[in-house]
């Protein structure tokens, strides 16, 4: 059995450690400047860049001629320390780029260095993790990026299935190709977040524009492409300083040109269940000019009777760059999707019809980026669809419509050495219509819902002080203030304290506080349950006080760890009930639980051509029937090449949970658990490598030891199977 922790005394526990984080990190800043006055050693701070002005995460920066390097966080940000004298030179690599060797000078704020990319040949022979890895940026925020390549070795066609070996993620599903609504036909959740329906804590965007149903408040990940696009970002909890109005989030970043010339994908696979899949991406730059385009399919019968899903996607993008410092692009993404309910295996009668999904996403960006100051302005409308169709007795088809525009404003500025301040602003419209029609004698119905606007400045401010040991400290601290249309207004302060040595090592405590608003669904429920009136109205917005402490090190050449314990609290859980658990019927804010966990993600390498990535989580909750919360759960993989030959294996293992959605009735209680399960995948393949392009031919085989396992009781997932295709790459850059 998962261990439970009473509410009462984890509560107090939590809330005391917490409030020491807080103080911790308020206190460390507060005190950071006699701290100064005995600093003697050198820090270097700068950013990395790819040539369209994109920050390049993951490279490895170190000091030259030798010294003790260190890695670029989300946003291409790095921090170096040592000893005196200081450096007048740093090398930066990072696969999929030409390594760069840069004259610095630590007397300067900050150092911009950019990157061209690699030759096509040398892209080809890369060993890539199955997670690229977790950055923590000088706010001491967690992030998993996940690539590209990652998503290619996994075989993913969707973002769950791109998700599921991530460490702290949990997924759900039915079918082997797309996700059947927003709840436990296709799912993510974090570190237990996400789990509540309708609404969801999770936020998840495009390029950090928000797409999910706006209506029912919860992720459509049909909307959600993942083939062709560049990198996935999980955000581990709440990050005031970069998303706000949830408590976790997901943000796909699309694929831009990174260097002159125009280069492309094409990749084509098909097997068992009649699936077939295929997407073609090309990407150039030319001039001031730059192009993207991808398009992808797939489709497949399922493993069983009315188990079958459709993805399709197109995207497209153009830019342009007056100069070195500005930039301008704009964006446009159709989604086109369906996926059916197969229903409890040997009962059809529990069907529950087919999900279809439509969205158009649009957005357009001016960027800058001088020595100093670097900012963004994007505006974006996204508009789409969600469709169930063919319901249960006679409820016939829900057709719902939703409209999300806005925009998002970002501005850092390295105003004096070791220091910087960071803010922006968000502003976010919800609006949709839901239209019910229901079979006779069943009366048809029709929700209109009201905008909703939601404006969030946010600020931030943290400085490094290199101090005498060898030690650099940064301190942070902000605040993300709410303004509603229809709620209170709100705050979400954050602090932390980063300490990294030229040994290597990183710690990090941090404090945030995370907000999440109701949103068009108390609507729509109020209109569809009239006797709730207009009690949506009195409602609070849930928060979230999150504390995570962690390190980083390298304790072996090749080896890295990252070890994170966390604790979240959410408070003001929103729900409706009716007589006599309340005095009438109404939406309230009752109670909350609280999450404490710990999360492991190791990387080794073994040699020049084999990596074993690894990644655990074990958490417990004062909820006993959260779910999709194991109380353990873990993933190893392993890449590597022999010759022309390359390996891809991982394995996804997980404790028994509680399924379904926590719903948000008063008193109701999630009984259905599923068993612990593990399951092994492989993907062996063969490059042929030649100047400008490459031809790869591979064989996915999932669930090795054809292990039973399901993510809903009575939803069995399929037993071993194989997918066999070739991806060819084409075209180089300009040299």
């Amino acid at each position: 059995m998962t261990p439970v922790i009473r509410h009462s005394a984890f509560s107090i526990e939590m809330k005391t450690t917490l409030w020491i984080v807080r103080v911790a990190a308020l206190a460390a800043l507060t005190l950071g400047l006699p701290v100064h006055a005995w600093a003697q050693d050198w820090v270097l701070r700068g950013v990395v860049v790819d040539a369209s002005g994109a920050a390049v995460a993951g490279a490895r920066v170190r000091p030259v001629p030798d010294g003790r390097s260190t890695t670029t966080d989300a946003d291409g940000a790095f921090v170096l320390t040592g000893r005196a004298p200081a450096p007048r030179e740093i090398a930066v690599d990072r696969e999929r780029f030409s390594p760069a060797r840069v004259d610095v000078d630590p007397a300067l704020p900050a150092t911009r260095v950019v990157l061209a990319i690699a030759g096509l040949d040398e892209r080809v022979r890369v060993v890539a993790p199955l997670i690229d890895g977790t950055s923590v940026d000088a706010f001491g925020a967690a992030r998993t990026i996940v690539s590209s390549a990652q998503v290619d070795d996994l075989g993913a066609v969707d973002l769950a299935s791109a998700l599921r070996r991530t460490p702290g993620v949990t997924i759900t599903r039915f079918n082997p190709v797309g996700s059947f609504g927003g709840g436990d036909g296709g799912a993510v959740f974090i570190r237990g977040m996400g789990t509540s329906r309708p609404g969801s804590e999770i936020a998840t965007s495009i390029d950090g524009a928000p797409v999910y149903m706006g209506v029912w408040t919860h992720p459509l990940l049909d909307l959600l492409p993942v083939a062709g696009m560049d990198q996935i970002t999980v955000l581990k909890g709440p990050q005031p300083q970069t998303f706000g109005n949830a408590f976790a989030a997901v943000d796909i970043v699309t694929r831009r040109p990174r260097d002159e010339g125009f280069e492309g994908t094409f990749r084509v696979s098909g097997g068992a269940f009649a699936t077939f899949a295929e997407h073609v991406s090309l990407a150039g730059r030319r001039g001031p000019w730059d192009v993207s385009a991808s398009q992808a399919f797939a489709r497949s019968d399922g493993h069983r009777e009315a188990a079958d899903g459709r993805l399709a996607h197109a995207f497209g993008r153009v830019g342009y760059r007056w100069n070195a410092n500005w930039s301008a692009s704009a964006q446009v993404l159709h989604a086109d999707n369906a996926a059916s309910d197969p229903g409890v295996i040997g009962f059809p009668a529990t069907r529950t019809g087919r999900y279809e999904t439509r969205g158009t996403m649009t957005s357009a960006r001016v960027a800058h980026a001088h020595d100093r100051v670097t900012g963004s302005l994007q505006v974006y409308a996204n508009r789409g669809a969600g469709d169930w169709l063919n319901q249960l007795d006679l409820e016939g088809d829900t057709l719902t419509r939703f409209a999300l525009t806005g925009a998002r404003w970002r501005e850092s500025a390295a105003l004096w050495q070791g220091g910087s301040v960071s803010g922006g602003l968000d502003v976010d419209r919800i609006s949709g219509n839901a239209t019910f029609d229901r079979i006779a004698p069943a009366q048809d119905a029709r929700f209109d819902g009201e905008a909703l606007t939601i404006v969030s400045p946010h600020v931030g401010m943290d400085h490094t002080f290199a101090l005498s040991s060898g030690w650099a400290i940064t301190p942070s601290a902000g605040v993300r203030v709410y303004t509603h249309s229809e709620f209170d207004g709100d705050a979400a302060p954050h602090a932390a304290v980063v300490a990294r040595h030229s040994s290597g090592l990183s710690l990090r405590a941090s404090y945030a506080r995370g907000v999440s608003y109701p949103g068009q669904n108390v609507v729509a429920l109020s209109a569809l349950i009239p006797a709730l009136g207009s009690t949506w109205r009195d409602l609070r917005a849930e928060t979230m006080e999150h504390g995570e402490v962690g390190a980083t090190f390298a304790p072996a050449a090749g080896t890295s760890i990252d070890v994170a314990v966390y604790q979240d609290h959410v408070n003001n859980r929103y729900v409706f009930g009716f007589p006599p658990r309340v005095s009438f019927p109404m939406f309230t804010n009752v109670g909350g639980y609280a999450v404490r966990g710990l999360e492991v993600g190791v990387r080794q390498r073994l040699g020049a051509a084999w990596q074993v990535t690894g990644g655990l989580t074990t958490q417990a909750r004062t909820l006993e029937t959260l779910p999709y919360a194991p109380w353990i759960s873990g993933a190893v993989g392993v890449t590597g090449t022999r010759g022309r030959w390359r390996l891809s294996a991982d394995v996804q293992a997980q404790a028994w949970m509680y399924v379904l959605a926590q719903s948000r009735t008063i008193g109701a209680l999630n009984a259905e658990t599923v068993p612990a399960f593990a399951v092994v995948n492989v993907r062996p393949s063969y490059v042929w490598p030649s100047r400008g392009r490459y031809t790869e031919v591979f064989v996915a085989i999932d669930n090795l030891f054809d292990t039973d396992y399901a993510y809903r009781p009575g939803y069995p997932m399929p037993g071993i199977s194989a997918q066999v295709g070739i991806s060819i790459g084409f075209g180089a850059p300009t040299q």
